[in-house]
């Protein structure tokens, strides 16, 4: 995924602890054009996942998502991130424990923001004021490396996608099957 987009599509950027299972779950939205995993908003320039786990490097572990919004609104993408992590956990979802981990939503315009906004005071009301996503714009991205790409797509059996990343998928698919695509 190429850092511009099609005037068509928008763009949102979201981290929701080990990318490998936001990616899977928004792979599966209708109206999503591409997922990329990746990092951002660390100040170190180009970083390794390595370097990332290492949790020296300020990054979150992230998906951009290139969506139509004419197919599906941010707001039901916000809906169905904030379903698919815990966004009371500060530095960690589940195991993973870290800064890299955190949630957040990181937004590429003003409009953007505001959409955001409204959904995470929402969503702030419904877990009693206890969410820690933060809300910033996305800032120091960087595509995670190539092995990462369609990880759980490509590795279903492998322990953590089977144990972690695929009961992601399954509720983001029995609690929105009105937002999953349609089989090839």
């Amino acid at each position: 995924m190429n850092s511009s987009i099609p005037s068509s599509l928008q763009r949102i950027t979201l981290g929701g602890g080990c990318f490998w299972c936001t990616e899977a779950v928004f792979e599966q939205v209708r109206g999503v054009h591409a997922v990329q995993s990746g990092y951002c908003n660390g100040p170190v320039e180009n970083p390794s996942y390595e370097q990332v786990c290492s949790g020296q490097t300020g990054h979150a572990e992230v998906v951009r998502v290139d969506f139509d919004p004419s197919v599906v609104s941010l707001r039901e993408l916000l809906e169905v991130f904030f379903v698919i992590h815990d966004p009371t956990s500060l530095n960690r979802q589940g195991a993973d424990v870290g800064t890299q981990y955190r949630s957040g939503i990181y937004t590429h315009s003003p409009e953007q923001a505001a959409q955001a906004r409204q959904v995470w005071d929402e969503a702030q009301a419904a877990h009693q004021g206890r969410v820690v996503t933060e809300l910033l714009p996305e800032q120091n991205y960087w595509p995670a490396e190539a092995y990462h790409q369609h990880y759980y797509a490509r590795n279903p059996d492998q322990g953590y996608c089977a144990f972690v990343v695929a009961g992601k998928v399954e509720k983001f698919r029995k609690t929105f099957a009105r937002l999953l695509r349609p089989a090839d």
